[in-house]
């Protein structure tokens, strides 16, 4: 019942918004884009040969979208999608996929769910005021402090959508600072929206759980957040930030978000340019309950980035760290790291996958340190390279599983390397590899690896 009445009052507003001022000229827009992927994993799951976890596949992602605007200060925006995949290798069952396609045969091309990936009104200079407002679905891609908290609202979909549902108010104090209010409503499976040749899954390990939607979450989620920043000094730019978000366990909470959460974070972002060095970081702190337990996390991030652009291909090199505090073991407290609503590979498209064993959700980055080196390369105005190497460990030993040794923190050592080409302002693409050599961490050591080749188009 919440999630209708806040949908009927989302409409109410966009049809309120569009039809007061009807003297003011109205224009459309219209685009679309087609993005095609081939993925390999191979020992993603538990760095191990023995067992069967690698997967080939192709991703094909289509997306429509069309804008009305009237005036200077109302749009509607709306975009539709729809992700499905053809699979040529299925290593083992899943949970999430259908029984009958349970083995590594027999997956074919299968036009799947057409989503509203976005709907939301834009409403500027509300009641003549510097306050404006963007209600609906919507995303927040690197919107805020390099989406280290806030990037993905869906991330059980993998990188189909990113959308959040929300409410948001930007009050544009002066020139120099703007303030964010954001209420956040995730739920776990779509709710809010229809649903264009619905995909019903059934659950493999869970049979109490068949039929059940394509999962967008783990749990449910609501969050609220308070967003400041401010650019009054030259060159350092300051953001502040307060949320305070829940995750409900029940009708399917699982793993490390298997309890009812309610969890504050306070942190800020900051970066100092002084050419051609820049020093950006961010750190936050958590506190709260998970379940009936307290809860508290630590994390953050520094990096040296140095431009060397006077150089032949313009190198552009960073170093860095990354610190999210795990919970201890033998403690009634729980102090792990929890990513709010930053599930997505901001460290590694493969290492996003492997968290998978040790968290029982995919992308929940946690006990986690990694030292980062970064070189990006310019050999064509149309070519970028891109290479890093990361050194990961744990920050607290965890239980001994079938897949962890519970006796060590050396998660292990992982390169990376991504081509990006630009064929014209419509047409784009990349090649990407990513190879773990896993450490004393796991109980086996082989290596795991990644590789994506994307094309995307746009229209």
């Amino acid at each position: 019942m919440r999630n209708k009445l806040w949908l009927c009052l989302f409409l109410t507003l966009v049809v309120v918004s569009f039809s007061l001022p009807a003297y003011a000229d109205l224009k459309f827009s219209w685009g679309g884009a087609e993005r095609i992927r081939h993925e390999f994993w191979k020992n993603w799951k538990d760095m191990n040969n023995d067992t069967l976890d690698n997967r080939n596949f192709f991703r094909i992602k289509t997306s429509l979208w069309g804008q009305a605007d009237e005036g200077k200060d109302l749009t509607l925006y709306t975009k539709l999608s729809n992700e499905f995949r053809a699979h040529t290798y299925f290593g083992g069952g899943s949970g999430s996929f259908p029984d009958k396609f349970a083995d590594k045969k027999g997956y074919h091309f299968n036009i799947n769910e057409v989503v509203f990936d976005n709907l939301y009104a834009d409403i500027r200079n509300f009641l003549n005021l510097p306050l404006d407002l963007r209600l609906g679905r919507q995303d927040f891609l690197g919107a805020y402090g390099e989406g280290f908290l806030i990037m993905d609202g869906t991330p059980q979909d993998g990188s189909r959508t990113f959308y959040f549902n929300a409410a948001k108010a930007s009050w544009r104090m002066d020139d120099q600072n703007t303030l964010d209010l954001i209420y956040i409503n995730d739920p776990r499976d779509e709710e809010m929206l229809p649903v264009i040749n619905r995909d019903m899954l059934v659950n493999v390990l869970h049979p109490e759980r068949n039929k059940v939607p394509m999962l967008l979450n783990t749990t449910d989620e609501q969050g609220y957040v308070l967003y400041w920043k401010n650019k009054a000094i030259k060159d350092l730019p300051l953001e502040a930030y307060y949320i305070y978000k829940t995750e409900s366990a029940e009708g399917g909470g699982t793993g490390y978000q298997s309890k009812n959460c309610k969890l504050n974070t306070i942190g800020s972002f900051a970066k100092y340019n002084f050419s051609p060095w820049a020093l950006r970081g961010q750190l936050a702190f958590q506190f709260g309950d998970y379940g009936t337990n307290d809860r508290e996390g630590l994390g953050g991030y520094v990096y040296l980035d140095r431009d060397l652009k006077d150089l032949t291909w313009s190198p552009k090199a960073s170093v860095g760290y990354i610190y999210l505090s795990g919970d201890k073991q033998g403690t009634a407290k729980n102090e792990g790291w929890d990513p709010l609503f930053s599930r997505w590979p901001w460290v590694s498209e493969l290492y996003l996958m492997t968290m998978y064993s040790e968290t029982s959700i995919i992308g929940y980055w946690t006990n986690l340190s990694v030292l980062r080196a970064e070189l990006v390369l310019k050999p064509t105005k149309k070519a970028k390279l891109s290479l890093w190497y990361n050194y990961l460990m744990a920050n607290e030993k965890t239980a001994v599983t079938t897949v962890l040794s519970g006796t060590s923190k050396d998660r292990g050592q992982m390169p990376q390397a991504r081509l990006d080409y630009t064929f014209n302002k419509n047409v784009n693409g990349y090649i990407l590899a990513e190879y773990f050599i896993p450490g004393d961490f796991y109980k086996a050591k082989d290596e795991a690896l990644f590789l994506r080749t994307e094309l995307q188009i746009k229209f």
